[in-house]
């Protein structure tokens, strides 16, 4: 085994490129739906073998970024999605969306592999310097330019009894958990002990044993909960808009909101109508009188001037609009035009969201009051990819998510996006309600356990009591700053410890 990485030490560059992105390609099959988080386990365990005998920060830096590189092509190849909707004016775009999102994400992991160069010198140091140094790139990513922390190491675990660790490190802290993981994998196998054996068979049954002790069953809610209906439409992205097509799916979700039962609430997905909401749009009384004068939230698009919103809306008897929320963490490119506002300052209204292009953000995170029902966090869409979104308010008594996912395709995008919905159950501790257009629509509970749902590409409603939520996580009341603290005093202590060994 050490002549192996005595091999690997002398690769040459050519050879660590199609390693490394092998190594992120692996760590990729970790993410739903390929779930299999023992080859997620086992590609960050190579790209520690890769790293821990490189000399130089820049040649650490290449392997992390082709590494990242491999993971982000897998993880992400449902980015080229949306511009397959109208394949004649947007198709052409598709290879340069992944091509650019792949190389350009996976900078963060060369930036990590860089520090960990930097911080200690090759051999068993580097082992306990990457796991903290690619986690704090992948926290850096979750908040730069407006961050983007999808598909983080972590959620290999979103569908396993580990995810419970969220309500605790939260999902950058279960990052650096698998890291950690493959890197006493490597260090197993390279200094072979029974103590390093013993520690990789652990690593590997442990989590199987404890799906077995303690299996995943839904916290449905007791009696007296409230029960929230949740519509699906099924309108296709492409469909959704068209105007011979539009007013089916509008009188499909009335027909659903209409159909026998007694809701506490009814929840439309992102954007469920195909007008601009205004007090007194006709649709809007016609939504109240299907749901029988009780409460509906529904996803829509409203306008204030030339100004745009996409936005949840609850709505009380007669259709009229009792709150307002605004979406405030836009997609960029998709939504807005980053910079679009010094675009203006220099004469370029093209791009201002304030001339009317593009989305306006709103304030920010907001509870709405349900009264019977509690207070709700709405969530839309790319919302609930975001755990630091989920704090700044007054602690909610559930979460309520919104989205379109048509825009996802069907494979890869709408699950990723449901278990990362999932995650922010179990960071809060607290149930969540997730309507989506297309599917999947589900009701998860506190533990991030999901229950009654209606699966992709599916028509249809579904009546779900509301499950209980759960005292304030340790997550939930102190965020990412302990890990970014103790991460940042780890790695400065290393890099002290290399200055003062002079390596």
């Amino acid at each position: 085994m050490a002549d192996r990485f005595a091999l690997l030490a002398r690769a040459t560059r050519r050879q660590i490129a199609v390693l490394a992105i092998g190594a992120g390609i692996l760590a990729g099959f970790g993410q739903v739906p390929f779930s299999q988080p023992h080859l997620g386990l086992a590609g960050f365990a190579l790209l520690c073998a890769l790293l821990i005998d490189r000399a130089g920060w820049r040649a650490a830096a290449f392997a992390g970024w082709c590494a990242g590189i491999g993971y982000f092509a897998l993880t992400l190849h449902w980015i080229v999605e949306p511009f397959l909707v109208d394949v004649a004016r947007h198709g052409w775009m598709a290879p340069f969306a992944l091509i650019l999102s792949a190389t350009g994400f996976a900078l963060f992991w060369g930036l990590g592999a860089a520090i960990a160069a930097l911080v200690t010198p090759p051999g068993a140091w580097r082992l306990i310097a990457f796991p903290l140094a690619l986690s704090a790139a992948e926290m850096l990513r979750g908040y730069v330019l407006t961050g983007f922390p999808w598909a983080l190491p972590g959620y290999v675990f979103s569908e396993g009894i580990i995810a419970r660790g969220a309500a605790l490190v939260g999902s950058y802290g279960l990052s650096l958990l698998v890291l950690a993981m493959g890197a006493v994998c490597v260090a197993a196998l390279r200094w072979r002990t029974w103590a390093g054996v013993a520690v990789l068979a652990a690593l590997v049954l442990l989590p199987r044993l404890g799906e077995t002790l303690w299996p995943q069953v839904f916290a449905a809610g007791g009696p007296g909960a409230p029960v929230i209906r949740l519509i699906q439409p099924n309108a296709p992205q492409e469909e959704k808009w068209d105007p011979d097509r539009a007013l089916m799916f509008f009188d499909r979700q009335l027909e659903y909101t209409a159909a026998p039962g007694m809701p506490d609430l009814t929840v439309w997905p992102e954007t469920s109508i195909p007008w601009a909401a205004e007090p007194g749009h006709p649709a809007l009384a016609d939504i109240s009188r299907a749901a029988g004068g009780r409460p509906v939230v529904i996803g829509a698009q409203r306008f204030d001037g030339l100004r745009a919103f996409n936005s949840a809306l609850l709505l009380g008897e007669g259709g009229e609009i009792v709150t307002t929320y605004d979406k405030h963490h836009l997609v960029p490119f998709g939504e807005f035009i980053p910079l679009g506002q010094l675009a203006r300052a220099v004469g370029l209204r093209s791009f201002a969201a304030r001339d009317g292009f593009g989305f306006t953000a709103g304030p920010g995170p907001q509870v709405i009051d349900l009264g019977p029902l509690g207070k709700a966090l709405p969530l839309i869409c790319y919302e609930a990819v975001f755990p630091q979104d989920l704090r700044g308010t007054t602690r909610p008594d559930w979460l309520l998510q919104i989205t379109n996912d048509a825009w996802f395709g069907t494979f890869a995008g709408p699950q990723q996006h449901l278990a990362q919905a999932r995650m922010r159950a179990i960071e809060q501790g607290l149930p969540l309600v997730r309507v989506a257009n297309t599917g999947i629509s589900a009701v998860i509970d506190a533990h991030g356990v999901m229950g009654p749902s209606l699966a992709l590409g599916v028509a249809g409603h579904l009546d779900v009591a509301l499950p209980r939520a759960l005292a304030p996580t340790l997550y939930s009341r102190t965020g990412d700053l302990p890990l970014a603290l103790l991460l940042i005093v780890l790695l400065g202590g290393l890099m002290l410890l290399r200055l003062r060994n002079g390596d």
